[in-house]
């Protein structure tokens, strides 16, 4: 089964001595036969999101110290890397991924704690329940966009930011994963869209009553035959209701058993080494107002 991580980095574009990092990210795809402006987001759509990079890529904040996302995208949130909850820039202090995570793989998930609470945004809740399949979520995320005719055709450059929203249903459940597929015409849900390379780590959602639910985390493609954004196309979400208990104690545990309960992997992508991991984080960081 192919496995296509959402935020690639492709070598031969990668001209780090030129300072330019040219990467495919792109956001919400929709479908062809909506307008597009149906699937215009803003903060207030789900305003625990947070981007961690100028090209997207998303958590969710779900305690004042505490951003939940795919550990794939963790690779430059080092110590002092700033990353935007609602209107505010935050220095990240620690990342905690999942212990048995490999790369492109099942529980792609990671705990972000920050230098200071966020009060100004209230925190996603997290799902508990174990009955997904069927419902009917929301995903969001900025970059650029396309329809599933054409899969992805504007990059994040282009799109400069903009956030979409569409709506999908979970299709089917496992320990580790929510499914989705992208669906078209009779079969397709008003607002039916994927996400897709820099919406990764980014929410399935659900808003009550009283808030935000947290049910998925924007993991990968699991697809023959389809590329992403593509009618027809399997996304796959970290399912947050299978892995709550794990979040709960890294949130709970000292710096210590945060350790043992943790793995500390940056996750280097296609075209990342050490050595040139530094320039690209540059290039990627959100600048802190002067």
């Amino acid at each position: 089964m192919q496995n296509r991580i959402k935020l690639r980095l492709l070598s031969g574009g990668l001209l780090i001595a030129t300072s330019i990092l040219a990467i495919p990210a792109s956001a919400i795809v929709i479908r062809h036969d909506k307008a597009p402006e149906l699937y215009l987001a803003s903060k207030a759509d789900f305003p625990p999101l947070v981007t961690f990079y100028n090209i997207g890529v998303h958590g969710t904040l779900i305690a004042p110290e505490w951003v939940l996302t795919a550990a794939h995208t963790v690779f430059c949130l080092e110590q002092g890397q700033p990353i935007q909850v609602g209107e505010e820039l935050v220095e990240v202090q620690a990342r905690y991924s999942y212990p048995s995570y490999r790369l492109g793989k099942h529980n792609d998930l990671a705990l972000i704690k920050l230098v200071k609470p966020v009060l100004s945004v209230e925190p996603a809740k997290l799902y508990r329940q174990q009955d997904e399949r069927d419902q009917v979520l929301w995903f969001i995320g900025s970059g650029g966009t396309g329809t599933g005719l054409t899969g992805e055709t504007v990059g994040y450059k282009e799109n400069n930011g903009v956030l979409r929203k569409a709506q999908n249903k979970v299709t089917a459940v496992t320990k580790s994963d929510l499914r989705f597929v992208f669906e078209s015409d009779q079969q397709a849900l008003e607002l039916e869209g994927v996400s897709g390379n820099g919406d990764s780590g980014g929410p399935a959602f659900l808003k009550k009553e009283d808030g935000y639910y947290l049910l998925g985390v924007s993991s990968r493609v699991d697809s023959w035959f389809k590329d992403v954004g593509e009618y027809g196309v399997k996304e796959l979400y970290t399912r947050v209701s299978s892995h709550a208990s794990w979040i709960d104690q890294v949130m709970a545990a000292d710096d210590a058993a945060r350790a043992k309960l943790s793995s500390t992997d940056g996750f280097l992508q296609e075209g990342m080494t050490a050595e040139n991991l530094p320039g690209i984080c540059a290039s990627l960081s959100l600048k802190t107002k002067s």
